[in-house]
């Protein structure tokens, strides 16, 4: 039996774009500068703050007719359903009134209870690479939103945004990984990874920031699990670090506190993905990890940070 193939849609501003696509490496083993990309990997499209949606290819045909022809094919159910005509951003669009004629001519082929507001299945058509596309649909829903409005904040935190992507980019599968973030700060990055079910511990060295993440955290309903604890101290060993190095607008980080940091990470976890505003190769690897993957992407325009995938 054939690996199933999903057709996956992105949305990405042109400052983004460079980190969806390492995210897309990440996930995929591949990137594109396109708005969709065909995988048989399957991945929840709520990971990711790029994807929209997920459309498992039932049915994949050159025309619209064979597409309605091979749909007639599915055994008639007592489930309701909702069809979606999906965009593609990258072909010509088409108008919506011909959308929803597709969506008609092709639902009334397999069933006669669709629910537009609470359907037991969604299903959605899309015209990719040539051929109209066809099968089960599975939308994003943009979960990081829900943590933007936290109890504690801190100006040079990540967006939630840019921080559920550099933990998809840092752990792409998430079973049976371990997983810290030694500098967390007030938690960004440790809600998006709890909210996806990594195993995910974290630790700050000042205390300050260290209690508002454990109030975020515990604001979310998520177990706050933070230590005080600098980098350095650390002996346990994990899987996977993720590591926002620290900087503020009065004081920059120190080259020699720096690579004590990444000596250390060096020596507990065996892949770290960094973030930095600044080039930190030359450290990076003195410490011993090799450079696995990287990108530089742009924040309002002017302010650039970089990620580092380090083995």
């Amino acid at each position: 039996m054939s690996q199933p193939e999903y057709i996956y849609t992105f949305s990405f501003t042109a400052e983004e774009h460079p980190l969806c696509q390492l995210e897309m490496r990440a996930f995929f083993g591949c990137d594109t500068t396109l708005h969709n990309l065909k995988s048989n990997k399957e991945i929840d499209p709520s990971r990711s703050p790029f994807m929209n949606e997920r459309i498992e290819v039932m049915f994949q045909e050159g025309t619209i007719d064979d597409l309605i022809n091979s749909v007639s094919s599915i055994p008639r159910s007592d489930e309701t359903f909702k069809l979606t005509f999906v965009q593609n951003s990258d072909e010509k669009k088409v108008p919506f009134k011909q959308a929803k004629n597709i969506e008609r001519m092709v639902g009334m082929e397999f069933a006669d209870n669709a629910d537009l507001v609470n359907p037991d299945r969604n299903y959605g058509i899309i015209f990719s690479d040539g051929e109209w596309c066809f099968g089960p649909m599975v939308k994003s829903e943009s979960v990081w939103t829900r943590h933007e409005d936290k109890p504690h904040q801190y100006s040079t935190a990540l967006s939630t945004r840019v921080a559920r992507s550099i933990v998809n980019i840092a752990v792409p599968q998430i079973e049976n990984v371990t997983v810290i973030d030694p500098c967390c700060g007030i938690g960004t990055v440790l809600l998006e990874a709890k909210s996806m079910g990594i195993t995910i511990g974290g630790s700050d060295i000042n205390p300050k920031v260290m209690y508002g993440s454990r109030k975020n955290l515990a604001h979310f309903g998520y177990e706050s699990n933070v230590e005080l604890k600098d980098i350095r101290e650390i002996s346990k060993h994990y899987d996977v670090a993720i590591i926002d190095m620290p900087y503020n607008l009065c004081s920059v980080l120190e080259p020699e506190d720096r690579f004590e940091m990444l000596v250390s990470a060096r020596n507990f976890a065996s892949k770290v993905v960094v973030v930095t505003i600044e080039p930190i190769d030359d450290a990076v690897i003195q410490a011993g990890f090799e450079i696995a993957d990287r990108c530089v992407f742009k924040k309002n325009g002017r302010f650039k940070r970089e990620v580092l995938v380090c083995k």
